[in-house]
């Protein structure tokens, strides 16, 4: 289907919707992130390999308590 058509349909049927929860899921659309995923650039800021395994021994002992 042409964008321009499929715009034009989408324009039609959102002027009828009430539904605020669909409206609220269209706005949330609207607003989301629209910056393409940096895998190298996240991948720099990522745990080292003992920060994950100190940060995995730190959450787990927050759940269960301070036993050894």
């Amino acid at each position: 289907m042409e964008t321009q058509t499929k715009k034009t349909e989408l324009l039609q049927w959102l002027e009828n919707v009430t539904d605020l929860s669909v409206l609220e899921q269209i706005d949330a659309i609207k607003n989301r992130n629209t910056k393409p995923f940096d895998f190298e650039k996240e991948w720099e800021n990522g745990y080292t390999v003992e920060e994950a395994k100190a940060e995995s021994i730190r959450r787990i002992k927050s759940w269960w308590g301070k036993k050894k």
